[in-house]
């Protein structure tokens, strides 16, 4: 019934989230998805941003896949059921709500084998001792990639997280913001990635490729 009304108008239910504030699930044309107050958080364009990144990238389907910045889940999905990547999945989220949202109300779960672990994106490169062959890094807050995830500490351990020849999709920034930092990693020579840019996907985010040296 929701998802037939969805087409008449748009039904929302609004969740707090101690760190984007407040969080909107919607029905519209059939479909839920996930906004805070300036930003889709899942399901909408930035969906749409990650599946063309994912059609680019040739990551082994079976390796363990690590997802930093979860939102509703749209990229599981994704993964599974458009990409057949069928390995585990572990996915790094710090906000609780988001989690809770994302469980209860886009079913994430149904997508085994996962792991969901709220935890600091940063302290988790740091800290976990697991190996991965692909690495999404898709950690805004609102409109903005925090400036920590740009930072030389941060790759060199995403990098260490890296099977030979894995590969990273990181989701950098909407138009145009973050440019000089989006520079230096792409001429950086020390992280044991190399990485290669497309800007406007979807018409508005730069997205970096990168495969472990």
């Amino acid at each position: 019934m929701k998802r037939s009304l969805s087409y008449l108008w748009p039904l929302t239910k609004k969740y707090n989230s101690n760190y984007s504030g407040k969080l909107e699930v919607t029905w519209i044309n059939g479909r839920k998805v996930l906004d805070s107050s300036n930003a889709n958080y899942s399901y909408g364009a930035l969906q749409e941003v990650l599946d063309r990144g994912f059609a680019e990238v040739r990551a082994d389907r079976a390796a363990p896949v690590l997802l930093l910045g979860l939102g509703g889940g749209s990229a599981i999905p994704l993964l599974r059921e458009k990409y057949g990547y069928y390995g585990k999945i572990t996915a790094v989220e710090l906000d609780a709500a988001v989690i809770e949202i994302a469980k209860k109300e886009f079913e994430i779960e149904a997508h085994q084998p996962l792991e969901l672990i709220c935890a600091d994106a940063g302290e988790y490169v740091e800290a976990s001792p697991e190996k991965f062959g692909f690495i999404i890094v898709d950690l805004f807050l609102d409109l903005q990639v925090p400036e920590q995830f740009f930072s030389n500490v941060f790759w060199k351990n995403v990098a260490s997280l890296l099977t030979p020849y894995g590969k990273v999709l990181f989701n950098s920034g909407i138009n145009s913001a973050h440019e000089e930092q989006i520079s230096w990693l792409l001429k950086n020579d020390h992280l044991d990635i190399s990485f290669f840019r497309k800007d406007e996907v979807y018409g508005s985010n730069t997205l970096l490729f990168g495969e472990k040296a």
